[in-house]
């Protein structure tokens, strides 16, 4: 055991908590003054009466607090108020005036006027009670002080002389002898921290007695002075035993990479965008919700079996024999992609003229009607005749494939005009067949040249690729394969080119139905690209021209096949080239460099192996696949640590290969790059300045999106609304492209606070979202036009704002019918304040929708129903009200005031006996007093990810301080980052 001393986080001393305010700890945000017009003759408010459910009155404050609005241009008198403040344990509570005011609310704007003492003040706008509950943060008043560190023990004499009187008087009532709720009894739970088994319930009581969940208002006298001893002295207790059962045990973050780690670390290392892990099973999330964990990842003999397949099929994608192949062409105009529909049209007057021949009259008539018909443009994609105005649908059937387009082995002339185009409205598809010719290898490039259909050129319409083949004679399937849509910006007169490159690799469903045997006429499974205007109303887009190459490859070898078979000046002696090829793949593959006794193994197999394979190429093919089936490369493995003398005391650290691994997987899924293995070679990277450094650089590369996308998906589940069956009937708006921009939103968002290190708080509230057009027409907001997400503004009739009110979650905590307040509430209790419920006891009983009684109830008075019922009324009275407030937002989102011509009723009281209203309600609530619970919980879920395991009591101390200086320091998501990984926590095995 260390005897060093170390700085720690700990909470204010208890005496502190009842002492006068000094002028800087007043809160003189809590109103705002009426203008100068409705101001009363007097200047002296009275005061309100203020009841804080954690103090006693004798425990009040008065002072005195002067405020300055600018916003009024006028100095506002002195007003008396209430300003009782609370520390208990990481929760710094402010109750002001406004505790006890009576809040009107309105279903039309959340930004309500409340009625204040003499009528003259206004709430806060939700920004400035956002400001207002990060200015009375607990761990913005953070303490630090020195502790010796000598050999614990249990204080169960302290325990029972002045803690347990405590909590039996505030707790034994209803956890207790007589009554055991949550079958927890508080008397019988072992105060032994260290050695003890209640260790899990411990930490549960100081959580519910921090947030102030417990004990419920009115069932108890709880003061805030025996609030405070008991949440220090546990407090104590588990500071002492984090440091214990660190020193003892340490963590073990063994684990094998998750399958998309696995596919990234693939691509970084081999330099092809192919997707690797499409055969390997789903991952399992732990009850943090993370796939990530260590407590899931370990692998059986058979999905060794898998990765030896795998890792040498990427190898033989990678790499490339022989000589260049040939380039297939196919180029498309429209003029002649039309001609077919031109003769039909040409037919159909030719029979009119032929059935009124004995008719001049009539026949004029008909063929006026019919001629007019063509000038009219289809609703669907058409031909148009760009001089004539003429059009024509485009046709297209599966039968259709046998006259797909022929390749070419030059590549063909660009026409240097379009006469005739093809005209694609928002929503619509062009279909370009290209048979079965196209090689499975290289790349696949796409040109089209496209405009819009105007001079005005009104909005930006977007272009979407996708790859398209027949699975039977009468189905066809296709996905999309481009990354991103392309904006369309010229105009008619002066049409623009614009090129996407598809690894072909990468259109991987086609390869299922290669070689199988043609149906009928068909050649084989014919194949196709799709252009999609995706987008909702930004008008059409014209194209005359598309040209399909293939395979493209842009050097020969290729880049991927060049990164292992390198030059080098030995690259005529086999064995000294087998030598260093082996060598630097296993250095890059295992993240730190392969021992000379390491690489002479695998020399040894390529030496066995070398006389039954065609070419040398081939035989270190199959010994590099043996390197990418090693645990060196399938495991994150703490091969080696470094023990740090200082101060008399020991830590252990991660080496700094180690630790460059441990970074390059938090925030790229992948391998590190050269840069990190560089530093880690020089024995650099562990200072935590060029830490920090390579921090902000690696989240400001792209490959950062990787983290964004796994751990906003994981945290948020977004795996929920994957699988959302919504009832198209009653919601005719929501379809696959809503679907997909629901998905990106809160990705989008984290990303922009990511990238702008804007404040976690923003998740609970933000007066802008990131929203494309397609989402943005689902929320009603104006001038948003592409598939692009961007920043938009909000105001408060847009009722959004923060992760609450994105649709994507909204609507993946509904039925698909409706919504769903036990739903939604269990996911705000899980995501954002990090405190979900337990699972539902056995024999639940079930609500009977057949029963008339019952159905004629709302769903609100359905819940308060079932709450009745003695044993759902404990866990649902905590659960359902955060899912009420939400009732203004339907099944996918949308926002409503009433249910089939009933108001909505989205008012709730929570656990704690405080009433909230709506989304307003919720949101103000969320702000003022639950800010430092969600900053803890989010370093809580970061740091889950960040570390690969669950965290445990010896986390404890680190998490608080970093979520300490999170709160300081402005609660910035970059900051975030950094903290996480230059802390001990994060640098340590």
């Amino acid at each position: 055991m260390s005897t060093g001393t170390s700085s720690i986080p700990c909470w204010p001393d208890t005496a502190r908590l009842h002492a006068p305010l000094a002028e800087s700890e007043h809160h003189p945000h809590l109103f705002r003054s009426a203008p100068e017009s409705k101001r009363p003759a007097k200047q002296q408010m009275d005061r309100p009466t203020i009841r804080h459910r954690f103090c006693s009155p004798s425990r009040r404050i008065e002072s005195m607090t002067s405020l300055f609005r600018s916003r009024f241009r006028a100095m506002l008198g002195a007003i008396k108020c209430v300003l009782i403040t609370v520390v208990i344990g990481q929760s710094f509570i402010v109750s002001a005036a406004a505790a006890e005011i009576e809040l009107t609310t309105s279903q039309t704007s959340p930004l309500t006027k409340t009625q204040s003492v003499d009528d003259d003040s206004v709430r806060l706008t939700l920004n400035e009670l956002k400001a207002t509950g990060a200015q009375h943060s607990s761990y913005r008043r953070h303490n630090t002080r020195e502790v010796t560190s000598e050999p614990p023990q249990s204080n169960r004499v302290a325990f029972e002389e002045h803690i347990l009187p405590l909590l039996e008087k505030a707790c034994a009532q209803c956890h207790g002898p007589e009554k055991r709720e949550g079958n927890i009894r508080i008397d019988t739970l072992d105060p032994d921290l260290l050695r003890g088994s209640d260790v899990s319930w411990w930490l549960e009581v100081v959580a519910v007695l921090t947030n102030g969940d417990m004990p419920p208002p009115g069932e108890t006298t709880f003061s805030a002075e025996d609030r405070g001893t008991v949440i220090d002295w546990l407090t104590s207790e588990i500071q002492i035993a984090a440091t214990v059962r660190r020193e003892e045990k340490g963590h073990s973050s063994f684990r094998r990479m998750t399958g998309y780690e696995y596919n990234y670390a693939l691509q970084d290392l081999l330099g092809i965008p192919a997707t690797f892990s499409a055969d390997l099973p789903p991952e399992s999330a732990s009850q943090d919700g993370f796939q990530n964990s260590s407590d899931f990842l370990h692998m059986s003999a058979i999905q060794f079996a898998t990765y030896r397949d795998l890792g040498l099929r990427a190898l033989q994608k990678a790499t490339v024999q022989g000589h260049r192949p040939p380039l297939i062409h196919w180029g498309i105009s429209m003029q002649a992609a039309a001609a077919a529909d031109w003769l039909k049209q040409d037919d159909e007057l030719k029979a009119i003229e032929l059935k009124h021949a004995d008719n001049a009259e009539l026949q004029q008539q008909e063929l006026q009607k019919k001629a007019a018909a063509f000038l009219t443009p289809p609703r669907g994609p058409h031909y148009r005749n760009l001089t004539t105005g003429r059009t024509a649908p485009v046709s297209w059937d599966y039968g259709g494939a046998k006259y797909a387009w022929l390749p070419m082995q030059t590549l063909p002339e660009v026409p240097a005009n379009g006469e005739q185009a093809a005209i694609i409205p928002p929503q619509g598809k062009l279909i370009v067949e290209l048979g079965d010719s196209l090689p499975d290898q290289g790349t696949l490039r796409i040109r089209v040249r496209a405009s819009g259909v105007s001079a005005e050129n009104k909005g930006r319409p977007s272009l979407q690729l996708g790859f398209g083949w027949q699975a039977s004679n009468d189905s066809q399937a296709s996905v999309r394969i481009s990354s991103h849509d392309l904006e369309i910006d010229a105009t008619p007169s002066h049409p623009q080119f614009s090129q996407w490159d598809i690894p072909l690799s990468e259109v991987h469903p086609r390869n299922s139905v290669r070689g199988v045997t043609a149906m009928g006429d068909l050649p084989s499974p014919s194949e196709y690209i799709t252009l999609t205007n995706s987008s909702v109303s930004q008008g059409d887009i014209q194209i005359d021209y598309v040209e399909v190459t293939a395979p493209v490859y842009e050097h020969w070898p290729t880049e991927s096949h060049r990164r292992i078979f390198f030059d080098s000046a030995h690259k005529g002696d086999e064995s000294v080239y087998a030598r260093e090829v082996i060598a630097r793949f296993a250095s890059r593959a295992w993240r730190r460099p392969a021992s000379d006794a390491e690489v002479d193994q695998k020399l040894t197999l390529l030496n066995t192996i070398r006389p039954d394979c065609r070419s040398f190429e081939e035989a270190v093919i199959e010994v590099l696949a043996t390197v990418l089936t090693s645990p060196h490369f399938l495991y994150l493995v703490r091969s080696d640590e470094v023990r740090n003398e200082t101060n008399g005391s020991t830590t252990l650290r991660l080496s700094d290969y180690e630790l460059a691994t441990r970074l390059a997987i938090f925030l790229w899924c992948s391998a590190p790059d050269d840069i990190l293995l560089d530093l880690a070679a020089t024995g650099r990277l562990g200072d935590r300045d060029i830490l920090a450094g390579q921090v902000a650089r690696m989240v400001a590369d792209p490959r950062s999106r990787r983290f964004s996308k796994h751990f906003v998906r994981q945290w948020l589940g977004l795996e929920q609304l994957d699988y959302l069956h919504v009832d198209r009937i009653a919601y005719p708006q929501f379809d696959a492209t809503l679907k997909e921009a629901m998905q990106q939103e809160p990705i989008a968002f984290f990303e922009e606070l990511l990238a702008n290190n804007h404040s976690v708080i923003d998740f609970l509230h933000a007066d802008y979202t990131m929203a494309n057009e397609r989402l943005a027409l689902h929320y009603g907001l104006k001038n948003v036009f592409g598939n692009t997400f961007r920043r938009v503004a909000l105001d408060p009739s847009h009722y959004r704002g923060g992760l609450t009110t994105q649709a994507g979650l909204l609507a993946m905590n509904s039925d698909g019918k409706d919504s769903h307040p036990l739903k939604r509430g269990i996911w705000i209790l899980k995501a954002l304040l990090n405190a979900p419920p337990p699972p539902p006891p056995p024999a639940v009983p079930i609500i009977d929708l057949a029963d008339p009684e019952i159905a004629r109830l709302t769903l609100k008075q359905r819940m308060e129903n079932h709450r009745s019922q003695t044993a759902c009324k404990s866990c649902h009275s905590k659960i359902d009200p955060w899912g009420i407030a939400l009732e203004n937002f339907d099944a996918v989102g949308t926002w409503r005031v009433d249910i089939a011509g009933v108001p909505v009723d989205a008012s709730a009281v929570l656990f704690n006996s405080q009433a909230i209203q709506g989304i307003d309600g919720l949101k103000r609530h969320l702000l003022e007093h639950r800010q430092d619970q969600f900053a803890r919980g989010f370093v809580e879920k970061m740091a889950t990810f960040a570390l690969g395991r669950p965290l445990t009591i010896a986390d404890r101390p680190a998490v608080e301080e970093i979520t300490a200086r999170l709160r300081i320091e402005d609660d910035g998501l970059a900051t975030l980052i950094t903290l996480i990984a230059t802390s001990d926590l994060f640098c340590s095995p």
